[in-house]
């Protein structure tokens, strides 16, 4: 374990015979570095216990192999679960690094998945169908099928109708004796009697024993009316007779301690495509839960309580709208309510009868709905991101506990007020009520700084279930048992179905090697022990929650690290520190060298799903910094300042390798890699371009905008039978009448990534100071916009631009989410065609466009239409992280859809981690980045392929075979 009892940190040595127990199972799958093994100990919830290993099988039968080891597993998926039941202390068993198939099936009424999809990932395949999954929890962007199953979720709008256990409709089951059993198959019951018949002869004879007991029967529909995850789901018996269909009923929501599900089939529900969403304000709690009942009585599809805590977090959220942030919180509460209709004559009638309700309630502000995207989008993710959110905001070095109960709605008020005076009581302060409030759901997070004395949570935690209970209630509605509820399963299903449960776990796992301690315990003090230290290590990453929202969108994650596993294990970097343990804080150091800071793409994707923002690429660009000697800080500091000479070097090292006999140039890559390092001198290879062509000023009188194109027009030779990006903007620019000004010495201008992506701080001063002089004098004092036409380019100029006083310096200090250009570019462009000089003297000192945009916005609408039959068939579209980060998805799609007849961005879509140089010094950080999206590629025969970052075009070529090209080049092509 990482923490015992008494609080002192160590690593233990995995059993060298469960080790060799698994080689011989199935060789090859194991990871036993401790850097494995602690980064894979932290999970979203507040225990941490240390594997022994974690193994990474690839397919059942590999699982089959190891359940027949009798060694004690835990599967482990998303790792997004709250209540202790991802975490082991035994084997550690991923499941999302090979268990991602999505088939759609009967145009999406149904869809068959595995255990590692990703809940967002899969209603993405199903939306081209107007479907979704029935669960919607908060955590879809990370969460996976496989703790979708495990944990019974459910979610915002699907109550307890449409959650896992409703719509289930078989699953393939791996069961702890290593048999295989399909239970949509027409034989499956004959199956399980033939090789399982103790299992199933005992699931039919406790059927009996249940549907015997009026007392139970009673009990359970109760407790089932409820959302409810706690125990396992004895109203299987209620709901289904046969033994296979009990089997899988009751293997929903059991946490992995029944059987490993390789499969299942899930019956979808509609995605109405429209909705009406409102924040509700009242002045109080107990006003807003009052409410409820005749909120619900209009039929909405969600009813979302936040308390006056969770409104004050959410005033500081980006996406907040003016009236909740010129809300005075005091004791407020709100209701985030939404209806759903796929008819606007249906919605709108919702609609107002949602007003007559709302004209009768005491509101703290006026009531309104709004069918708006962005908007509606803003408030979701506000909600969605509240645990993270204030999790993040708590004081450094408390963990942050999320309990999850649920109560008959008629007793939701009684129960705030119950809540409050425990918090008051154990003094807890800061505490936070949200949840769902149309189900009677509720979720409240304490802050508690855990040393060697937990008992005032042990004391809250009696109370609290004193409290629910007393009020008809379920200590867990959606989080699942875990660790934190075992000791009180008992104690909410009294004796006689605690037994049934003890029941069903012996005839299912009669070995008890399935995720031991999670749901059932005889321990009444399990859920204060293994308890997660929080250390303050960094403050870029110190508010971290370990959710794991991050970990979907980062490039590396299944070649090194993800985000969340950079932060935790500097954390356990410095754990081992303070307890005096150097050789394995200097384990830890080298191993994490490659790990996390050599393949970190520093794309920033992670902050784009971070409900509290977080780039970890800043933490990696620091670290980088950190360890760079001076001669390396010499050498890019003059790289910065002979930019101009460095490229057209480059550009000629290029050429010069292309004409090289075969293997010279390769045998040299190798060396000089062998000499200098791999994270310093790049690999070349055949599949690279040639140089590019230098870049010159060209002065123009009356431009309409300033053209910045970017040095990888003079490192990369466009990609073959293209212009380059360089020659198609300035034609398009042309033949709609623009005029575009390239400033002098542009040869020597950079957006300044190569030195900030690289920790070089000197350099990047040096290149800063030269494009502010630059830029100002060119735009004319910031009278017309910057174009780039590489979106990373883009993104770096704005960063850069705002470091020095160009308007959007927040952004620049948040590590690189750059501001969405868009107005600002179109105002700046008319300013310029026109002498606007009211609107340039309002804008900030530079304004950066992408040429994407500017195209997209004040070119495109000027071209003719294609002639008949010029625009491609399909396109295979690769948007890029910067494109995405900077909201240029409309501006993409608009000139996509003027390229080609049919625009897909293919499955598996993510960041390339080409990331500049990246894809040159570690070559497999991109094939590992990019093969979801190389298969997609290959399958789909797609008549032209386009991104818009050369390094990206570079970096699909190499992946999938198929020539990329910037997607102004193709637009160049089909308007000529």
């Amino acid at each position: 374990m990482s923490l015992t009892d008494a609080g002192a940190r160590r690593l233990t040595q995995p059993d060298p015979a469960a080790l060799a127990a698994v080689e011989a199972a199935v060789p090859g799958i194991t990871r036993a570095r401790a850097s494995d093994r602690l980064g894979m100990a932290h999970d979203a919830s507040h225990y941490l216990l240390t594997p022994q290993a974690v193994l990474v099988p690839e397919n059942a039968e590999q699982v089959a192999a190891l359940l027949r080891t009798g060694l004690p597993l835990t599967f482990r998926s998303g790792g997004t679960s709250l209540s202790g039941q991802g975490v082991s202390e035994h084997l550690l068993v991923d499941t999302r690094r090979h268990f991602r198939d999505i088939e759609v099936l009967d145009d999406g009424a149904r869809v068959r998945v595995q255990p590692g999809a990703v809940l967002r990932q899969v209603n993405a395949r199903l939306a081209a169908h107007g479907r979704r999954l029935g669960p919607d929890p908060a955590s879809e962007a990370a969460c996976t099928i496989g703790g979708v199953v495990a944990n019974n979720s459910s979610g915002m709008t699907c109550g307890t109708h449409a959650n896992t256990y409703r719509t289930l409709e078989s699953m393939v089951l791996v069961l702890p004796g290593g048999t295989v059993l399909d239970t949509g198959a027409p034989d499956a019951d004959a199956r399980l009697r033939a090789l399982e018949p103790a299992l199933a002869e005992g699931l039919e004879r406790l059927r009996d024993r249940v549907r015997g007991n009026p007392e139970s029967v009673r009990r359970l529909k109760a407790q089932f009316a409820l959302k409810n995850t706690m125990g396992y789901g004895l109203n299987s018996f209620l709901d289904h007779d046969s033994p296979a269909q009990i089997l899988a009923r009751l293997v929903v929501g059991s946490e992995g301690t029944l059987a490993f599900v390789a499969r299942a089939v899930l019956r979808t529900v509609p995605a109405h495509r429209l909705a009406a969403t409102g924040l509700v304000v009242f002045p109080t709690l107990r006003a807003a839960m009052a409410a409820v009942p005749e909120i619900v009585a209009a039929g909405p599809a969600a009813v979302e309580l936040l308390d006056a805590e969770s409104l004050r977090v959410a005033r500081t959220d980006p996406g907040a709208d003016d009236v909740l942030r010129a809300l005075e919180v005091r004791d407020h509460a709100a209701l985030l309510v939404e209806w759903q209709e796929s008819a606007p004559e249906v919605l709108a009638a919702r609609e107002r009868e949602a007003a007559e309700v709302f004209a009768h309630l005491d509101l703290a502000a006026p009531a309104r709905l709004s069918g708006d995207a962005a908007g509606r989008a803003a408030l979701w993710r506000i909600r969605k991101g509240l645990y993270a959110a204030v999790a993040g905001a708590r004081p450094s070095g408390t963990t942050a506990l999320l309990e999850d109960v649920a109560v008959p709605v008629p007793a939701l008020a009684d129960l705030c007020d119950d809540l409050a005076g425990l918090f008051a009581r154990h003094r807890y302060e800061r505490s936070v009520i949200f949840g769902h409030a149309k189900d009677g759901n509720l979720h409240f997070m304490l802050n508690e700084r855990f040393g060697d004395d937990p008992e005032r949570y042990a004391d809250f935690t009696e109370e609290m279930v004193d409290a629910v209970l007393g009020r008809g209630g379920t200590l867990k509605a959606e989080h699942g048992t875990g660790r934190v509820m075992a000791p009180f399963v008992r104690r909410q299903y009294g004796d006689e179905l605690y037994e049934v449960m003890r029941e069903v776990k012996r005839l299912c796992d009669p070995g008890g090697t399935l995720n031991p301690g999670v749901v059932l315990t005889d321990d009444p003090r399990a859920h204060l022990r293994d308890l997660k230290p929080v250390v303050t290590v960094e403050p870029e990453v110190d508010r971290c929650v370990e959710c794991g929202y991050c970990e979907p969108v980062c490039p590396s994650r299944d070649l090194t690290t993800t985000p969340r596993q950079r932060i935790v294990l500097r954390r356990e970097i410095a754990a081992a520190r303070a307890a005096g343990d150097d050789a394995l804080a200097r384990r830890l150091e080298r191993e994490y060298d490659y790990d996390a800071v050599d393949t970190c793409a520093v794309d920033g994707m992670c902050a784009t799903a971070c409900p509290v923002l977080i780039n970890t690429g800043d933490l990696t660009k620091r670290l980088r910094a950190e360890r760079h000697g001076r001669a390396a800080r010499a050498g890019w500091t003059s790289a910065a300042r002979h930019w101009g000479a460095v490229t057209r070097a480059m550009d000629l090292a290029m050429d010069a390798a292309a004409a090289a006999p075969a293997g010279l140039a390769e045998r040299a890559s190798r060396a000089a890699r062998a000499a200098g390092g791999p994270d310093s001198v790049p690999q070349w290879s055949r599949d690279l371009p040639r140089g590019g062509v230098p870049r010159r000023a060209a002065p123009a009188e009356r431009a309409d905008a300033v053209y910045v194109p970017s040095c990888l027009n003079t490192m990369f030779a466009p990609a073959d039978g293209g212009p380059g990006v360089m020659a198609a903007v300035l034609r398009l620019v042309a033949r709609a009448g623009l005029r575009l000004r390239v400033p002098e010495g542009v040869q020597s201008l950079c957006c300044g990534t190569p030195w900030s992506s690289k920790g070089f701080t000197e350099g990047y001063e040096v290149m800063r100071e030269r494009v502010r002089e630059s830029l100002l004098t060119a735009t004319e004092g910031g009278r017309l916009p910057v174009i780039s036409d590489a979106a990373s380019c883009t993104e770096g100029f704005e960063r850069l631009v705002a470091a020095v006083g160009g308007g959007h310096a927040a952004d620049a200090a948040a590590g690189g989410e750059g501001p969405v250009v868009t107005k600002d570019g179109e105002q700046a462009a008319v300013a310029g065609a026109e002498g606007g000089e009211r609107a340039a003297a309002a804008a900030p000192a530079v304004r950066v466009v992408d040429a994407v945009t500017f195209v997209a916005e004040h070119v495109l609408p000027r071209l003719p239409q294609p002639p008949e039959g010029r625009k491609r068939a399909s396109l295979a579209l690769h948007p890029t992280c910067s494109s995405t980060r900077l909201g240029l998805d409309a501006a993409v799609a608009k000139i996509a859809a003027a390229v080609a007849d049919e625009v897909v961005v293919p499955e598996g879509w993510q960041c390339c981690a080409f990331a500049g140089d990246r894809g040159l010094l570690h070559p497999e950080l991109t094939a590992s980045a990019t093969h979801a999206e190389a298969a997609s590629v290959a399958g789909g025969g797609f008549d032209a392929h386009a991104s818009v970052n050369r390094t990206c075009e570079i970096g699909l070529t190499r992946a999938t075979g198929k020539t990329y090209h910037h997607l102004l080049e193709l637009l160049d092509q089909v308007t000529r």
